[in-house]
């Protein structure tokens, strides 16, 4: 036993029916240090997480924790030894305050009689949340949190538990530049204490901004460990994936035809206001912004999932009125939304159920489902997806995070909208699986189908896009085309210099 490693995996087996997870992994973890686990979806890194903080029992093998065995009866006993986790799914209680969420369980009462000190209960949650630079009122219902926000309420529970080793599944996926920035500083601290840090990641960019080492895992195995300074990205990706990468974004060059969408100032109160735009068919038309800026709550409100106060909207030239997303749907338009778990899949139903959902009229005949057209279809589109799951009748809560994205584009390409919404579309999706996710968004642009991308992964919408529309506190601020677009140029509209620089110039005009 090596007193520098703070955990330390030999051999970790787990099986499950028709699936073998994990085959003989190992993973060690040096104190002080961020230890970042790296790997396609599907190659074990949820399964292994889950078997340090106590979900899963292994099926062989032995863990090595702070010098000592690790035999876990649950996650309560993981947190006890000083293991905690943020968990890329979000799970917080809506109904309940931020402050309940961080310290459920675990709420200061009044001596012995189990009832809550509410106060002290705020004061305490205020101090966690200053020393960690979040600026969120402790009282504030789950529900009135933008995702960003509550991503960032789920990392600081993660640290309130004091732990010496803490797990972080794609802690970023849903935060913007500025949080990212906010939580490396974080990571820095927890470092200066000697708590141990495994880090999962699809961004390739931050990695080595923070991680020490790098472990890789491939459908269940494990591929190799080295120091981040000595691995370079290319060997990192052959490594993931088994084979190299030339070139991510293979964009072809657009074939681009008349206007599918007109957007004529759309308003959403505290949303977004007068906002105008239109995109063509073969056209893909980005939406780049700050957290907060409006990007999804215009997508959303296009597609029926929230009332306008003002705007119109054209399809194909033709005025519609889109009341909710039945609506949408019979005017050919799709949306990906960017919350999978909440607002994307049926969780508890199985993949084939999830893909035809929004679809299942085309499989009616007579009052029966044609059976045998659903399975064809939906093999066709896991074949074409890669989706790993062991058939189409797995429940798709089993899946990885990457692969019920997949799922849920399956969805659409079913149904073959005119007009596509892809918010945030490859979050939580491995580098591999990003490279065929962008060449099938390639293909149905190639196919006449107007897309509308939001991301908030700045080499995704200049790699993707053949405009980007960049948003501020709700407004257009500024429209790139791709020629002319780079990452300087967004940030600038972004942050709203540019409407700084208009008002100072009208000032000194004035003057």
């Amino acid at each position: 036993m090596d007193k520098n490693y703070i955990l330390q995996m030999e051999n970790i087996t787990k099986e499950f029916p028709g699936v073998k997870a994990l085959e003989s992994v190992q993973l060690k973890v040096r104190k002080g240090t961020v230890h970042a686990l790296m790997g396609e979806n599907g190659a074990g890194k949820s399964t292994l997480m889950k078997i340090i903080i106590g979900m899963y029992t292994p099926d062989e093998g032995r863990i090595i924790f702070d010098g000592e065995e690790l035999v876990l009866k649950g996650i309560n006993d993981a947190l006890d030894k000083g293991i905690s986790m943020i968990h890329q799914e979000l799970s917080p209680i809506p109904a309940m305050t931020v402050a309940e969420n961080i310290f459920l369980g675990r709420e200061p009462t009044y001596g012995k009689s189990g009832i809550v000190n509410n106060k002290e209960l705020y004061k305490i949650t205020q101090e966690l949340l200053n020393s960690l630079e979040i600026n969120l009122n402790p009282k504030m219902k789950m529900s009135e949190l933008s995702i960003a926000n509550t991503q960032m309420v789920e990392i600081a529970k993660a640290i309130s538990f004091n732990s010496k080793l803490v797990i972080m599944d794609e802690p970023t996926s849903a935060i913007t530049d500025k949080e990212v920035a906010q939580l490396f500083k974080m990571i820095r601290s927890l470092k200066k204490k000697d708590v141990g840090i495994i880090y999962i990641t699809h961004k390739m960019s931050e990695l080595y901004e923070i991680a020490d080492d790098i472990s890789v895992f491939r459908d269940g195995t494990y591929v190799g460990s080295e120091s981040a300074q000595n691995l370079e990205n290319e060997k990192l990706i052959k490594m993931m994936v088994g084979r190299e990468l030339t070139q991510i974004f293979n964009k072809p060059t657009p074939k681009i035809g008349e206007v599918a969408l007109s957007v004529k100032n759309l308003t959403k109160n505290k949303y977004f206001k007068d906002v105008s735009f239109e995109v063509r068919k073969g056209e893909i038309v980005g939406f780049a912004g700050l957290m907060g800026s409006g990007r999804t709550e215009i997508l959303e409100t296009i597609f029926g999932l929230r009332t306008p106060e003002n705007g119109e909207l054209y399809i194909h030239g033709k005025k519609v009125n889109i009341k909710n997303s039945r609506d949408a749907v019979k005017n050919n338009l799709g949306f990906l939304t960017e919350d999978r778990k909440l607002t994307g899949l049926f969780l508890p139903l199985s993949v084939k159920e999830n893909m035809i959902t929004v679809n299942i009229d085309s499989y009616m005949s007579l009052g029966l489902l044609n059976d045998k057209k659903i399975i064809n279809d939906c093999n066709k589109q896991k074949q074409q997806l890669l989706i790993k799951t062991p058939n189409i009748e797995e429940i798709v809560g089993n899946l990885s995070g990457g692969n019920q994205q997949k799922v849920l584009l399956a969805r659409w390409l079913l149904k073959n909208p005119d007009i596509l919404f892809l918010d945030e579309p490859t979050r939580g999706i491995d580098v591999g699986a990003k490279s065929e996710f962008y060449n099938l968004i390639f293909e149905l642009a190639s196919q006449g189908k107007a897309v509308i991308v939001v991301s908030s992964e700045m080499s995704e919408i200049l790699g993707l896009c053949d405009r980007i529309m960049v948003m501020h506190e709700g407004e257009i601020a500024g429209e790139l085309s791709r020629k002319e677009a780079t990452q300087e140029k967004i940030m600038h509209y972004a942050t709203g210099q540019e409407k700084k620089e208009e008002e100072k110039m009208l000032q000194t005009t004035t003057v």
